[in-house]
C-alpha cells in the first residue's frame, strides 16, 4: 500500500569510562556506527552483533540498531524481533520509535490492522511520535474507504441486461475518446435503471475524465 523513508537514525551507545577494554568497545562502536551511516547495512548488522556477542553490550539501544539494520537490509523477520525487544523499553521515545518501525513492517506485509495496533501504542508511549500519528491517520483514512468501497460493492445491484449494453456502448465510445458522449449515455441509463449503478466507479470515472477535458 504506502512507502517509508530511511530517514530514522540510529541510536549509538555511550560508554562508560569505567568499563574495561574501553578503547576496543569505543572502537567497535564507531565501526557499527560508521557503517549505518553509509548504509552498509549487512556489515551494520555483523558489526553490531560484535558489540552484542563479543563484548556482552545488552541495551535496547543496540536492539533498536539491529532492528533498523535487518530493516534497510530487507531482513523483515529479523527486524521485527528486535523492534519487538526494543518496544519494552523504559525509555519511552525508544520504545515508541521500535514500535513504528514494527509497524512499517507490518504494512509492509499487508497485516493492516496489526500495523495500525502498533502505529496506535507508538503513539501511547510518546504522544510526540509525529511520524507514528501520520502512519497511524494515513491508514486508519485508507481503511475506512476500503472498508467503505468494500460495501458499497457489496450492496451494488446487479446490472440488468439493458444496463449491460449500455456500458457496452459507452465502452465502445471510450475507445474512440467520446468520453463526454459515453458519460451521457450512462447517466441517461441510470436515469431509466437503477441497476446501471453496478457501474458506478466507470461512471465518476467517466465524470472525472470529462471534467479534466473541459479545464
Amino acid at each position: 500500500m504506502m512507502s517509508w523513508s530511511k530517514s530514522i537514525v540510529a541510536v549509538f551507545l555511550l560508554i562508560p569510562a569505567s568499563w574495561t577494554q574501553v578503547s576496543r568497545q569505543n572502537e567497535a562502536i564507531e565501526k557499527a556506527e560508521k557503517s549505518y551511516a553509509e548504509a552498509r547495512y549487512e556489515e551494520s548488522i555483523a558489526d553490531h552483533m560484535v558489540l552484542l556477542n563479543d563484548f556482552a553490550i545488552a541495551s535496547a539501544y543496540l536492539d533498536f540498531n539491529l532492528g533498523l539494520s535487518h530493516h534497510h537490509a530487507n531482513q523483515p523477520d529479523e527486524a521485527a524481533s528486535f523492534y519487538d525487544k526494543t518496544t519494552v523499553s523504559t525509555d519511552k521515545k525508544l520504545s515508541s520509535f521500535a514500535f513504528n518501525q514494527g509497524g512499517i513492517l507490518m504494512g509492509d506485509k499487508k497485516e493492516y490492522q496489526a500495523a495500525l495496533s502498533k502505529f496506535q501504542s507508538a503513539l501511547i508511549k510518546d504522544p510526540t511520535n509525529e511520524e507514528a500519528r501520520y502512519n497511524y491517520e494515513l491508514l486508519a483514512r485508507w481503511l475506512q474507504r476500503d472498508e467503505e468501497r468494500k460495501q458499497q460493492e457489496n450492496n451494488r445491484p446487479e446490472p440488468s441486461e439493458f444496463a449491460k449494453r449500455k456500458k457496452a456502448e459507452a465502452d465502445r465510445m471510450v475507445e474512440q475518446f467520446r468520453f463526454a458522449e459515453a458519460l451521457k449515455v450512462m447517466e441517461d441509463a441510470l436515469a431509466q435503471d437503477e441497476t446501471v449503478a453496478a457501474y458506478q466507479d466507470f461512471i465518476t470515472n467517466l465524470k472525472e475524465v470529462v471534467e479534466i477535458n473541459e479545464k
